[in-house]
């Protein structure tokens, strides 16, 4: 989740399933920050109020994605 394009995707995505609870104006302090982009997906779930993504911890933890999230991912992986 380095990469403007990634925020942007995921954006969009919020904007369009999220758009009651979707934070538009922290988005678009990250997004407008000078400097190398650093954000983790517990961080963007958090700033965000994102639910496109899932963050756990612990022993039966890890990172998930919607659907949606998950294919385009596997998508730009697999070129």
């Amino acid at each position: 989740m380095s990469s403007y394009s990634t925020i942007d995707f995921l954006a969009v995505w919020e904007e369009i399933h999220n758009s009651n609870d979707f934070n538009r104006l922290e988005f678009q302090s990250v997004r407008n920050e000078r400097g190398r982009l650093i954000m983790t997906p517990k961080q963007w779930i958090e700033r965000m109020q994102a639910k496109g993504i899932i963050s756990k911890a612990g022993k039966y933890g890890g990172t998930y994605a919607h659907s949606d999230i998950a294919f385009e991912f596997a998508s730009w992986i697999s070129q």
